[in-house]
């Protein structure tokens, strides 16, 4: 046992350091800015780029000074059952989601705190909480599988466009609701997929991969679609995109990969816990971006409504039968339905705020929130009660 004490206390620090690095990285300036004199702007230069290392200072003083206690706590932790109750809290994510819908409509100010400027670190958490349940192996073994990153993204930037366009028409919508819908179905797949799948028991690192290559591709996916079915030009950052897939997707994913492979024991102790991390953060981005809209959402009739959750879930289930015919294992079908069914619905709300003359486009955006969010949750749920048969799903994998 004394040989175990220096490992216990390095793999205690472990985490909390993790966690800082990655805050450090995405905090909005205001949180880490040094408050500095009237100096010159290379001095000025100089101190704005080690403000990461001059908050994590401070901040990393005070945790290792309560990671001394976590070893003490530790023992007593596992003998609550604590997996168990996060079990339950994970099960009933939709319910989460759609009462934090539900508040954020009724009461927009139950969730006007969340702050846009937040959005990357809460989005971050989500992913960090998602990385350190996967290793280097894990990509590994997706490469082989390019076929399935292939449906996915056909899945996305084919089948869920034409589905929303379907949709537009079969409700009767005007231009502005039919050019909302169309833009819903030709974003990117969501942050938000990976948690999803994490809770399902599908392939994490896959869908890891298939929310990279969809975000990287509505750089030009995005725009084209736009431009072929709704005759307009929609600009995209390019550069900001790319960017934000880095702080948002790899860095925390990666973080988290590296914390599981220099601490693979301390991982597998936390790693019941943390989908309720994911959880938590998914429910307050939802929470959020639905009381940013609470106006339009309201307005929007039954009919959109419907629309919008078909599309998110006969998406899903199309993506789910592409993938089975093509001959994939369970797994991998599931990675591909929720990586489908959930778009980066914020995303599409901020291209049509940005670059559509018509209010109204936005609409579709505002009420898709929610019914990715739910639809993707009760995916997972259904899915987390019914596990796969791993020894059947790698004799029917397909590389």
């Amino acid at each position: 046992m004394p040989a175990m004490a220096p490992l216990r206390r390095r793999t205690s620090v472990a985490l909390p350091m993790a966690l800082l690095v990655m805050a450090c990285v995405m905090m909005p300036p205001a949180f880490t800015a040094p408050v500095v004199p009237d100096v010159g702007p290379e001095t000025l230069r100089t101190l704005r780029l080690l403000r990461p290392l001059i908050g994590g200072a401070v901040l990393t003083s005070a945790l290792l000074g309560a990671s001394s206690q976590m070893g003490k706590v530790q023992d007593n932790v596992v003998g609550i059952n604590v997996k168990k109750l996060s079990t339950v809290f994970c099960n009933l994510f939709a319910v989460w989601l759609a009462l934090s819908a539900i508040a954020a409509l009724k009461q927009p100010a139950t969730f006007t705190w969340v702050k846009s400027q937040y959005f990357t670190t809460l989005l971050g958490l989500l992913m960090f909480s998602v990385g350190i349940t996967t290793t280097i192996a894990d990509f590994k073994e997706c490469l082989k599988r390019p076929g399935a990153i292939a449906i996915n993204f056909i899945s996305c930037y084919v089948i869920t466009p034409l589905l929303a366009y379907v949709l537009a028409k079969a409700i009767g919508a005007d231009g502005p609701i039919l050019a909302g819908l169309v833009l819903v179905g030709s974003i990117n797949g969501g942050q938000a997929s990976n948690l999803c799948t994490l809770i399902a028991g599908g392939d994490v690192a896959l869908s890891v991969l298939m929310t990279t290559s969809t975000t990287l591709g509505c750089i030009f996916m995005t725009p084209l679609i736009c431009h072929l079915v709704l005759g307009a030009v929609v600009p995209v950052d390019a550069a900001g995109i790319v960017w934000s897939t880095f702080q948002v997707v790899l860095f925390p994913i990666f973080l988290g990969v590296g914390l599981n492979t220099l601490a693979p024991k301390l991982c597998k102790a936390v790693s019941p816990f943390t989908p309720v991390v994911g959880v938590i953060s998914t429910v307050l981005l939802v929470g959020a971006s639905v009381a940013k809209c609470a106006e339009p959402i309201q307005s929007a009739g039954l009919p959109l409504q419907l629309a919008c959750a078909a599309l998110h879930l006969v998406g899903g289930l199309l993506g789910f039968s592409a993938t089975k015919a093509s001959g994939f294992d369970e797994k991998t079908c599931r990675t591909v339905a929720i990586e489908t069914a959930m778009k980066s619905s914020a995303f599409g709300f901020l291209l049509a705020s940005l670059h559509f003359g018509a209010f109204n486009v936005r609409v579709p955006s505002a009420v898709s929130v929610v019914w990715m969010a739910i639809v993707g949750s009760v995916l997972a749920v259904y899915w987390k009660s019914r596990p796969v048969n791993i020894e059947k799903a790698d004799a029917k994998g397909v590389a």
